[in-house]
């Protein structure tokens, strides 16, 4: 009962801090669940030590319970504890934070919630991953959003050899200035990227803020943009050709006109 009390109070001075206190502070919001996260931590480790002295537990008494439980923890526990302490470091160090865009092994979404053993992540199916803390500990974590919310995609397309390079490059940057969620500042980049087989290689780089959560949403408008583009332009997007050459052959092959 009095674990389930200590629970609550904890909970509502962290929903206390977070809606209360720290809104009306310079802490962005990943800062500010960080924060209140720690204190409620805090406020509990505090009203459990209180509440054993209240009882007459000594507190001495505990270093043997203490051992034991380091026992159970290195025996059975330690999975729990490492992804505990593992919490109280993404806390305390930040790699990443509430609202960040993350992508961790084949998940990629958005940091809803960072608990004591795991992490939401919410998808773009709207989906909830649960992942334990030590994952961001351990391997490696793409963070999107980790300097701020401006990110870079790249659009990649070939063109026919006909095409003119030039008014490639300028109807990419004529569509890329017309898309109303790519950046201007950083502006758009054209990159020349080869010869391909069949096609002249290209690469358009955009810039945007907004769509962060839907780089594939981005990349399809653009393709259609550039698609009708092409065609005002006359630009033509190829196929791929391959030329046969007969050296010799030792029957002969015969040849038909349908016309």
């Amino acid at each position: 009962m009095f674990l389930t009390l200590l629970r609550m109070f904890s909970g509502m001075v962290r929903r206390f801090l977070e809606h209360r206190v720290l809104v009306r502070t310079s802490l962005n919001a990943g800062q500010q669940y960080a924060f209140a996260q720690i204190v409620a931590y805090l406020v509990f480790l505090f009203g459990l030590m209180i509440g054993l002295q209240w009882a007459g537990v000594n507190m001495s008494s505990l270093v043997i319970l203490g051992g034991a439980l380091g026992i159970g923890i290195g025996f059975g526990l330690q999975n729990i504890a490492n992804n505990f302490v593992s919490g109280i470091v993404l806390l305390m160090e930040r790699p990443i934070q509430v609202g960040d865009r993350v992508e961790v092994g084949e998940t990629n979404g958005d940091v809803v919630r960072i608990a004591a053993r795991s992490t939401w992540i919410r998808t773009n199916d709207n989906v909830v991953m649960i992942i334990p803390n030590s994952e961001f500990i351990n391997n490696r974590v793409t963070n999107w959003t980790a300097n701020d919310r401006q990110v870079r995609f790249s659009v990649p397309l070939g063109v026919s050899y006909k095409s003119d390079p030039e008014v490639v490059r300028d109807v990419l940057m004529e569509v890329a200035d017309k898309h109303p969620d790519v950046l201007t500042i950083p502006e758009p980049e054209v990159v020349f990227t080869g010869f391909g087989d069949s096609s002249l290689n290209f690469v358009l780089h955009v810039w945007t803020v907004t769509r962060v959560q839907y780089p594939r949403i981005l990349a399809s408008e653009i393709y259609f943009m550039l698609f009708k583009a092409f065609k005002e332009h006359g630009i033509e997007i190829p196929f791929p050709q391959r030329d046969l050459h007969v050296k010799s052959v030792s029957v002969p092959i015969p040849v038909s006109n349908a016309g």
